[in-house]
This record gives structure tokens, sequence and C-alpha cells, in this order.
């Protein structure tokens, strides 16, 4: 199977899931491949049940050897998060069991209040620079066909609706017309989309992103690049409230899923910290 190929279930690759198999270059080697397909399956980009390429196909995309790859896999299989089918119709492909909310769960807590607030911070500070640039330089046609996608997916589905949220923001990148900030911002997609799912296991919240992410669509629309950013930091403040919430509450304890918003916790904002004077 060519790499060109791969695509996810809905048969339209997107542009985060062609930005997993890219050279990693010199600095890394096993544990590079294996952290970067393990962070896009627990991102939702590589979904369950997706067959990855052939073992010659992953070494030759990743710029490593077939035995680089090789043991890469074998560590992937290890952790339960791929298996790997004999016959002619076999290969490696996505556990079904890989569960990228319960994997942001544990990241949530296994890091601290610094460390969010820190990948939140560098999120924001890309993603909005991104943005404004897009209210700069982007064609309204090019908004509306992104608008019209997003307004098509509803977000009952919450696999479906991080692919489809995901993907808009990358095309606002692309369309910042800055190739260094897409491709950071495709990496930091991959990396905080995860945390992104986990806040969207809540139907509220997930509604609520969903409002600020039209919201920004429309603001780079309209070419208000100060109402993008603003929009924007909207959503990040909320999401990062949602997470600080949720870490608070279950920090003593195992992981567990929520259903709902956090018992409508007291805002994490109430109190002056650093986080919500710099996402001001």
């Amino acid at each position: 199977m060519s790499i060109r190929r791969a695509a996810p279930r809905s048969g339209r690759p997107t542009r985060l899931h062609s930005a997993v198999f890219q050279p990693i270059g010199d600095e890394g080697r096993v544990a590079l491949v294996e952290r970067r397909i393990a962070e896009a399956i627990m991102g939702g980009v590589l979904a369950a049940g997706e067959r990855l390429p052939a073992e010659t196909e992953l070494a030759a995309a990743f710029g490593v050897a077939p035995a680089t790859a090789r043991e890469a896999l074998h560590t992937l299989r290890e952790r339960g998060l791929i298996v790997t089918r004999r016959g002619r119709t076999g290969g490696s492909f996505i556990a079904d069991s890989a569960d990228p909310v319960r994997f942001a769960a544990r990241t949530l807590l296994d890091g601290s209040r610094v460390s969010l607030r820190d990948a939140a911070q560098h999120y924001l500070a890309i993603t909005a620079a991104c943005v404004e640039l897009a209210a700069r330089r982007a064609d309204v046609s090019e908004i509306a066909m992104i608008r019209t996608r997003l307004e098509r997916t509803t977000d009952h589905e919450l696999a479906t609706w991080r692919r489809a949220s995901d993907d808009a923001v990358i095309e606002l990148a692309a369309l910042s017309q800055s190739a260094r900030l897409t491709r950071e911002q495709m990496k930091l997609q991959g990396e905080f989309s995860p945390l992104l799912a986990l806040v969207d296991t809540d139907p509220a919240s997930r509604a609520s992103g969903r409002a600020h992410l039209l919201d920004v669509l429309n603001a780079v629309g309209s070419g208000d690049a100060e109402a993008a950013a603003h929009a924007l930091r909207n959503s990040t403040r909320v999401a990062v409230d949602w997470l600080i919430a949720y870490r608070e509450q279950h920090i003593v304890g195992a992981p567990t899923i929520p259903t709902t918003s956090p018992a409508q916790p007291a805002p994490a904002w109430a109190a002056t910290t650093r986080m919500e004077r710099s996402l001001t």
C-alpha cells in the first residue's frame, strides 16, 4: 500500500493525517517513530481499524532503516496500540482498544497545572498567529468552504467531530500562507487535540467549542484578525478551565471519563493566574 494512499476510513486524507508520515530526520530513531505514531493514534488522527503502511514504506517515509520501523511497530504492539494480522489482507492495524480520551486523561493527571498552562499558551500563540494571518490573506470563498464542511459535520460523534475540527484548524493554518507556521500548527494539533477530545466528552463543552470555532471562521472570513484571535482566546480559556477542573477532581484517583461537565466547578480563572493574564 502506498503512503499516498494511506487515508482515514472516510477515504479523504487530511493534512494532519498526512503529517504523521513525514521524515523524522537524524535526531530520532525507534523512539521517535513509535512516539509519532502513538501520538497520532491517541490524537485520533489514526483511527481504530485503520491499516498502517508496510514496514518498508514506513521506513522510507520516516527516513529510517526497515529494522527501525519494525522495532517501533513491535513496541506499539506490546503497548496494545496496534495489532498484526496475517494473510493476504493482513498487516498492522490500529487496535480497536486504542482510546484517545483515556490517553488524554492519563496525560493530564500525570502532568502538572504548569505544564498544561504552558502547552495551552504555546498552542494559542501559534494558532492565533495562523488565524490572524489567514484573516488578512485568505479569500472569503476559501473560508466559506471550510465553514460549510464544518457545519455539515454534527458534533454527536466525538471522533468524527474531532477530525472535522482539527481539519478546520489545519486548513486555517494553511491559509495563513506561512509554511513554517503551518508545520508547527500541524505538530501542535496532534499534541493538543487529545486534550480537546477529553473536553469534548462533555456534550455542552463540545457544543461550546463548535460555536467558538465557527466564530473564529466567521471573523477570519470577514477579515477581522482581532476578532478571530479574540474568539480563539475565549475557546482556549474555556477548554483550559475545564481541564483544570477535571484534573483537580480526579488527581487523587484513577482517571475516569466524564459524561457531563465536572459538577459545574467554580471557574479556575476566578483567581488571577499567569495563564489568565497571558491569555487576555
